[in-house]
């Protein structure tokens, strides 16, 4: 004879289930559980599990229930003449919750397009089966307005808000759906360009004739990747903002703060957010020294690693020739002897000085995870005016651009 315990501990998707044996009938107990279905009766053609005896109780918590969902719940016992099973109880599991997100900043600001997204911190019980930024020009906007759809689950996501009014003030709100309910993230304002000052924005120039894969860091951006000779290299820069383990990395847009700083800083070129398309971050190397910063299973080159890129495109006079983007759509004039044969496309990001920005069109510059000195790291930088590739060090404090290797 088998009694079924009351059921506790009930959530979204779990809860308590038991029973105990009051009569073995005779023969030893060889199997004993709780069995469950979203219909009266369970069976051990059920879902059910198989437990041990204790003083003839048993126990178990159940972690694969659906949200909002009556169930039906038998203890079960067998020994060699059968199965019996107990009294039926009925439960029902919490319903489904709003999700949680967040709406993240805006960038990319210009007359009829921006770019934002959010972060799907919570899921409610339930699966994000839709998330995206929704947009108005009054406040506290919804999917009944004009809004984008940006993938499904939770963690970050990148949305491109198209069609705008130029020159017109926008609130956005970023949001997630899951199974039965739609939640908004906070408010956020910005406005848009007026067409006088809008910003035209020229693809990178990738060799066509290539293969090209991607990878995803941890701010959701995606970047072509290139296999060049044994290694993999990311064929654009660096823009993440947050570590592989979801630490922010501090902006130092501000002069005082970069001057000063020995911690982790990004900044964008000229504190134009709008550089950050084509160019990435720049980020000062004590941010490279964290070991945090490329997506997982990548890292930022050493010099060694460097050396072998350089050598495998024919050394230092000719290979920056073979790393460059094409043409001078990004490159002053002349972009020497620029060919992108290996696929890297290198830009012309320019670099921070403590005081400065300089070099943004004539000159590209990447870190290296080498320590020269307690005061400098080295780094490898191209030009317009010439082929070669050049090593070198500067102070930690620079703000360089940062190409990630893979593994």
């Amino acid at each position: 004879m088998v009694e079924t315990s009351d059921v506790w501990n009930i959530g979204q998707r779990s809860a308590m289930m038991g029973g105990s044996v009051l009569d073995d009938g005779g023969a030893p107990i060889k199997a004993c559980g709780v069995c469950w279905s979203e219909f009266s009766g369970p069976t051990l053609s059920n879902n059910h599990v198989v437990l041990s005896v204790d003083s003839g109780n048993f126990m178990v918590e159940i972690n694969s229930l659906l949200p909002g969902t009556p169930y039906y719940v038998r203890a079960y016992a067998t020994n060699e003449a059968g199965t019996s099973y107990g009294n039926e109880v009925t439960f029902e599991t919490g319903g489904y919750q709003a999700p949680l997100v967040s709406t993240d900043p805006v960038s990319y600001i210009n007359s009829t397009s921006a770019v934002s997204g959010g972060f799907v911190y919570g899921d409610g019980g339930g699966n994000i089966i839709s998330r995206g930024v929704c947009w108005s020009t009054s406040t506290d906007p919804t999917l009944d307005d004009p809004h984008t759809t940006d993938g499904t689950g939770t963690g970050q996501f990148s949305s491109r808000l198209e069609g705008l009014l130029s020159d017109t003030t926008y609130y956005i709100r970023a949001y997630a759906v899951n199974n039965t309910l739609t939640a908004y993230g906070n408010n956020v304002i910005f406005k848009t360009l007026p067409d006088s000052e809008a910003i035209i924005f020229h693809p990178i120039l990738f060799n066509p004739d290539l293969t090209y894969g991607t990878v995803t860091d941890t701010d959701w951006n995606v970047y072509k990747t290139i296999q060049i000779g044994t290694q993999t290299w990311m064929a654009e820069n660096l823009k993440t903002t947050t570590f592989i383990n979801n630490g922010q990395i501090a902006n130092g847009n501000d002069y005082l703060t970069w001057e000063n700083y020995t911690l982790d800083l990004y900044c964008w070129y000229n504190t134009d957010t709008s550089y950050m398309r084509n160019y990435g971050l720049l980020y000062n190397w004590y941010a490279v020294n964290t070991g945090m910063l490329c997506p997982s299973g990548w890292h930022v080159p050493s010099a060694a690693e460097f050396t072998t890129l350089i050598t495998s495109l024919g050394g230092e006079i000719v290979a920056g020739g073979k790393l460059k983007e094409t043409g001078t759509t990004h490159w002053l004039t002349p972009n020497a002897e620029a060919d992108n044969g290996s696929g890297f496309t290198a830009l012309p990001g320019g670099y921070r000085s403590a005081s400065d920005f300089m070099s943004m069109g004539s000159g590209g510059y990447w870190w290296s995870s080498t320590e020269s000195s307690s005061g400098e790291a080295s780094i490898i930088f191209i030009r317009s005016d010439n082929a070669s590739v050049t090593t070198t060090d500067v102070a930690k404090s620079n703000g360089i651009s940062v190409r990630c290797i893979k593994d």
